[in-house]
């Protein structure tokens, strides 16, 4: 994976056809999703139970772009391993799922991914600081995690200060949770270049209409660059 910041829309297939996940994987990237984002919750650290490495592991052939996996469970350490060899090319844990993130980051990047890590609404940006150097990706939720479809909740300054600490560092912000052609200027203006997007993308679409994913995904990228520029 190379770095760069410009707007790249993740869909969730949280909000996919569960019965046509290949189909849908191929979907949304045919319409110009430039990654895949997959939720993974535990029903224990969030109130949803989704999927596991056997999930991912099916989905892997599917996804020719960047698979982006947000676990939303604790703890973390165990399953390291088990999403690196499910295939993932970034694994993303919270930074409240355990009393070790440092240790965490440095295992998901010894197991060959990319590191990400993830606040919780009412977790401050300076939670992640001394985590600068060891991950790839900051992802700020925007909603309360363990559902789809939830009202976006204005994490704005939180992105910004996010953004002064990365500096120059070759750090992705991520946004997860409410991200619409109307809330994408906001979290873009304030410096996130990774919008993850489900309803927004899904909504109206299916396998067999994918013009749909496509418009949906280009009304949220261009929301987003009109902030830009």
């Amino acid at each position: 994976m190379s770095f760069d910041r410009t707007i790249k829309i993740a869909p969730s297939i949280l909000s996919a056809d569960f019965a046509n996940f290949g189909q849908e994987i191929q979907a949304i990237e045919a319409q110009g999703a430039d990654w895949v984002h997959v939720d993974v919750m535990d029903g224990h650290f969030v109130p949803n139970l989704t999927f596991g490495p056997p999930a991912v592991k099916a989905f892997r052939p599917h996804v020719k772009t960047v698979m982006d996996v947000h676990l939303m469970i604790t703890p973390v350490d165990p399953y390291i391993q088990a999403y690196a060899d499910a295939g993932a090319d970034i694994l993303t844990a919270h930074v409240e799922a355990g009393p070790h993130t440092h240790r965490t980051l440095q295992a998901i990047r010894g197991a060959g991914m990319k590191a990400g890590v993830a606040l919780n609404p009412g977790t401050p940006a300076e939670a992640v600081e001394h985590l600068m150097d060891l991950t790839d990706l900051v992802c700020v939720m925007t909603v309360n995690p363990g559902f789809g479809g939830q009202k976006f909740i204005d994490m704005t300054g939180k992105v910004k200060k996010l953004r002064q600490m990365i500096g120059d560092r070759p750090v992705h912000i991520e946004i997860d949770g409410g991200v619409d052609p109307k809330t994408a200027p906001l979290v873009a203006a304030a410096g996130a270049d990774v919008l993850v997007a489900g309803s927004a993308v899904f909504k109206g679409g299916s396998v067999s209409t994918p013009q749909i994913y496509g418009d949906n995904i280009r009304a949220v990228r261009a929301a987003a660059e009109s902030a830009l520029s």
